[in-house]
């Protein structure tokens, strides 16, 4: 029997992702000037007011409210009215020292034995359903905020009243065999000005989502999944009725707490550590990584069409405890889920330096990461302009989203003997 599932999304300027992004714009900067930083910044914010703590260990100086002021306008909170805004808003530094005891787990006279930053589980996954071996619901979800949020920053006259808070989700009806039938619901919520009575708000804000946001996110996509569209699709856009109040005025954010929108929308596992503010030499972000770039390059290489890989690792010790694999019964090769395990263990080094090095990851590229989703996005190669301690602004180039490429695809046809 068919059966449906459900995956959301929140934009950029949503209170947890507005401390997201701030956590992860810490991180840039410190490994763009001292790429052996050790970091871990939480953020909170609420009306008025940015609260910054953590632990950091490094050589350089920043100037943290600043850079803070520098995401909260880029997001879009540069209006008064707001009760949240780049310029006016207090900001407290609660930032220290990292503990000694975490980081002579960490740090060794040779690097390839660097220990795990803390002990956990992590998950990896991919699947065919799309051309990013996403999850349909949560890619649709992503797409339709980024498409949002397009509109308010580059193409203002089409819907001249948003705000930068939003949330989407997407109910996709699947047949008994996981393959995607159609799009059963949309919801979107979105901020908005109070520019009109309740009743012609709403009604407006609904006929420019339904007629002018979802053609232009539907406009992405390949054929296939162009049919999932139909006229029967349930629409609840702003289901309240009125969305004037949000941000960090509406609802208090704090880092970590859109873990399932970064990853794989409730598809798959997630071991429940969150990545923002965190440096790679934390598995609780590089071995996420990995494994997705394992789990994608397993996938694209045909070796199966859907898979979870999990790694786990105790601190301060850099071989992984395990790594476990699940085909969910669609693997194409004439060998287990432990025999894959084998395999994937034999082709990849998880060790966390070996993944830092691999990936790449000691480089200013988690800005970008820290809104519409840690997976699923497209690897570039790119320039990204960062403060120093003096607030002048130095250029860096950087490879962005590395766990997303397809580099493997060889090695791991040679090893199945696809």
């Amino acid at each position: 029997m068919p059966y449906l599932f459900t995956s959301e999304s929140v934009s950029e300027g949503h209170p947890d992702k507005i401390a997201d992004q701030i956590s992860d714009a810490l991180i840039d900067h410190f490994l763009a000037f001292d790429s052996s930083s050790k970091v871990a910044c939480e953020t909170l914010v609420t009306t008025g007011q940015v609260v910054l703590a953590g632990e950091v260990k490094s050589k350089v100086y920043l100037d943290v409210q600043q850079i803070a002021r520098d995401v909260i306008r880029r997001i879009g909170y540069t209006k008064s009215e707001y009760m949240f805004e780049a310029n006016s808003c207090g900001i407290l530094s609660a930032i220290h020292e990292q503990s000694p005891d975490i980081n002579q787990g960490v740090e060794r006279a040779n690097p390839e034995d660097q220990g795990a930053g803390d002990q956990g589980m992590m998950f990896g996954y991919a699947t065919s359903e799309t051309d990013n071996f996403m999850p349909l619901p949560l890619d649709l979800s992503h797409r339709i905020l980024q498409e949002l949020s397009s509109i308010r920053k580059t193409h203002a006259d089409l819907m001249p009243y948003l705000r930068p808070d939003a949330k989407s989700q997407v109910t996709i009806e699947y047949s008994d065999d996981h393959q995607p039938i159609r799009i059963d619901t949309i919801v979107v919520s979105t901020q908005h000005d109070d520019f009109a009575e309740d009743a012609a708000m709403l009604n407006r804000i609904r006929e420019d989502i339904i007629h002018i946001l979802i053609p232009r996110v539907k406009d992405q996509l390949p054929e296939r999944l162009q049919r999932l569209f139909t006229d029967q699709i349930t629409y609840h856009i702003n289901p309240t009725g009125k969305f004037v109040i949000g941000g960090p005025h509406g609802d208090t954010g704090l880092t970590g707490r859109k873990i399932i929108v970064d990853t794989y929308g409730g598809r798959g596992a997630h071991g429940g550590g969150a990545f923002s503010g965190k440096d790679p030499s934390k598995v609780d972000r590089s071995a996420a990584y990995a494994t997705r770039h394992i789990a994608k390059n397993l996938v694209a290489a045909g070796v199966c069409e859907e898979i979870l890989v999990q790694v786990s690792y105790a601190i301060g010790v850099a071989k992984p405890t395990n790594i476990y694999v699940n085909t969910y019964g669609t693997s194409k090769v004439k060998l287990s889920d432990g025999e894959i395990a084998l395999k994937v263990n034999e082709i990849f080094d998880l060790r966390p330096y070996a993944i830092e090095k691999r990936l790449k990851l000691r480089s200013p590229i988690y800005s970008e990461t820290a809104a519409y989703g840690h997976m699923g996005r497209k690897p570039e190669i790119k320039k990204v302009q960062l403060r120093d301690a003096t607030g002048q602004f130095v250029e860096h180039e950087v490879e962005t989203f590395t766990w997303e490429k397809l580099d493997y695809v060889d090695k791991v046809k040679a090893a199945f003997a696809l």
